[in-house]
């Protein structure tokens, strides 16, 4: 192995989050800034962060509603078929 070559590997590197949680892991760094840890991220803790400044999230949500309701009004080409079917006897 050569020498003078590789990182310095600090055993006990500070990890910072955002939401002030603080824990020590090894790593080439001395000390590492996050946005997430297992803290904060809505994976781990079960609640969801919608940032949604554009109304995207509800104007998609609104989309599909129309959809459905279209979508139930209109029969099917089976159903279709079958009253084509019937008229023709």
């Amino acid at each position: 192995m050569k020498k003078d070559i590789h990182p310095k590997y600090h055993q006990d590197t500070k990890v910072t989050c955002v939401c002030g949680n603080e824990f020590t892991t090894g790593s080439t760094r001395e000390e590492i800034k996050v946005e997430l840890c297992h803290m904060c991220h809505p994976f781990y803790t079960g609640k969801q962060k919608l940032v949604d400044t554009a109304r995207r999230v509800e104007k998609f949500q609104e989309k599909i509603a129309k959809t459905t309701a279209a979508a139930q009004t209109r029969k099917g080409k089976k159903a279709k078929k079958a009253k084509a079917a019937k008229s023709d006897k």
